[in-house]
This record gives C-alpha cells, sequence and structure tokens, in this order.
C-alpha cells in the first residue's frame, strides 16, 4: 500500500542538529527528504551577560525560554558555571512550546505555562491576569528575536532581561551545491522559523538558482506565513499547530487534497491553505 507522501520531494531548511525531528517522519510517510540547512547555531561572540545573569537568579522571578536551543545554551552555562537546575526552582518557568517544554523537562527543570498558542502572543496570552508589575523576568534567546514579549511586558510594568544565549547564522552552501540540492524542484520547501525563510531567499537570490515566486512553502505558523509571504514565497499551508508534529500533519492533508498526479502548472498557485490534524 503506498504511503501518503510517496514520491513526494520535500525540502527541509532547519538546521543539519534539528533536521531529522523533521526529516524522519517525513521519510516514515514516504517522502524523499532532501536537507538545505539555512541555518547554523553558533555561540555569542560574548557568555558575559548570560554568565552574569546567571550569577544573580535569586534577583528574578521568571524566566522564559523561546526555543530549544535557548534551553540548551541555558543549560550548557548553567553547568559551567558550577550550578544544577535546582538553582532555577524558585523561578516560574514559562515555554513557548511542547518542545521547549521537553528539553526543560529533559534536564529537570519544571515548566509551569506553556501557551494554548505556540508563539510569542501565546505566551503573553498565558501570563493575562498575573499581576506582573515589579516582577523580573530573564529571557535568554538569539541574538535576533521577536521584541514583542519583552516590550509587552515592561509596558506591564515588568523588568525584563534579554539575554543573548546564541546566534544564528547562514551554513557555507556553494553555488553548485545549492542548485544540486533543488534539482529537481521539491514539491515543497519547509520553513519552521522566519530565519528559515529569510536565509533561504538570501540563498536563492546570490545563487540566482530559482525564482522565489516559484517555490511552494509549508510553514510552521502563523509568525513564519507572513515572513514568507512578505519574501515572496508561495505559502500553500501553514501548520495549525505550531509545532513539528503539527507541520507533518499538515504536510499530509495537503497531499491528501491534491489530485493523485499534482499538475506542474500554474492551476495551483494563488492558493493558501490552513491544514488541521487529521
Amino acid at each position: 500500500m503506498a504511503r501518503p507522501l510517496s514520491g513526494k520531494r520535500i525540502a527541509v531548511t532547519r538546521a543539519r542538529e534539528q533536521s531529522s525531528a523533521l526529516r524522519g517522519p517525513l521519510e516514515e510517510l514516504g517522502a524523499t527528504v532532501v536537507e538545505i540547512p539555512t541555518i547554523e547555531i553558533r555561540d555569542p561572540d560574548s557568555w558575559q551577560a548570560l554568565d552574569r545573569a546567571l550569577a544573580c537568579l535569586d534577583q528574578f522571578d521568571y524566566l522564559i525560554l523561546t526555543s530549544v536551543n535557548g534551553v540548551k545554551k541555558l543549560m550548557e552555562r548553567l553547568k559551567a558555571s558550577g550550578k544544577t537546575a535546582a538553582a532555577l526552582a524558585h523561578l516560574e518557568v514559562g515555554a513557548i512550546g511542547p518542545a521547549t517544554a521537553s528539553e526543560l523537562s529533559r534536564h529537570g527543570v519544571r515548566v509551569d505555562f506553556l501557551p494554548s498558542a505556540y508563539r510569542a502572543e501565546g505566551l503573553l496570552a498565558a501570563l493575562d491576569g498575573c499581576d506582573l508589575y515589579g516582577k523580573a523576568f530573564l529571557i535568554p534567546r538569539a541574538k535576533v528575536a521577536r521584541d514583542l514579549v519583552p516590550r509587552v511586558l515592561r509596558e506591564g510594568g515588568a523588568r525584563v532581561e534579554v539575554v543573548e544565549a546564541y546566534q544564528t547564522a547562514l551554513p557555507s552552501l556553494t553555488a553548485d551545491e545549492f542548485i544540486r540540492l533543488l534539482t529537481p524542484p521539491p514539491a515543497l520547501v519547509t520553513f519552521t522559523s522566519s530565519s528559515t525563510a529569510v536565509n533561504f531567499a538570501h540563498l536563492l537570490r546570490e545563487r540566482r538558482a530559482m525564482p522565489m515566486s516559484d517555490v511552494k512553502a509549508a510553514s510552521i505558523g502563523p509568525v513564519t506565513s507572513a515572513s514568507a509571504k512578505h519574501l515572496g514565497f508561495e505559502v500553500v499551508l501553514e501548520a495549525q499547530e505550531s509545532t513539528i508534529p503539527g507541520l507533518v500533519a499538515a504536510i499530509t492533508d495537503y497531499f491528501a487534497s491534491e489530485p493523485s498526479q499534482v499538475p506542474d502548472d500554474s492551476s495551483t498557485l494563488g492558493r493558501t491553505r490552513s491544514c488541521r490534524r487529521a
């Protein structure tokens, strides 16, 4: 019996060390997966800000983590400072989504709140009704990230310290290698963050591989979709739940609703879908 994604060539643009979480489920469903890493996770230029914050954890009331990478780097530096997860026990800990919460749990850190919508707006909604005036928040995150959460918390009277825990960079990828990976063109290119979309667009422009309007994008959520559309990609599906399983489910639903032979002409252009988990 044919698997639901048999014959579908799908590009995964996550960092190499994270691509297997998406590649594995897609391949199990029959897809041919091509890895085109558009992000490389690197240490910050300096650990000084994060180390300084970890040295005075008793001055904070809340800890907010917005990515798995942020958790990993936080725990690395906590260990380097001679401390354990017990040093975080007094904090109210928030995670942006289940993958981040799972990584925290793996390190023995209790997660106190998890939003129903796995993005910055969801985190703020989870804190709605809490008296945040005078509370101190520590947010270790990427060098470049949305400013929504810190801004809204500060507007509510909270003290917010945002510290760089890691940075993202564009991996080295030659023009020949990039064009080879795009040959034949994938039926879908997956974007799991705005950064993956931005960096993929940069590679397309630099390598002159194919027009951005020819790329059919599968987005993990509304923020990523907005970024991809702004760059000129055709977002043909968006995960209802902003998680890797949610994205896989949306991709499966997308192809299930297509004719048995997906046309190559322009008849599929201009359609954006919000797919639900089956």
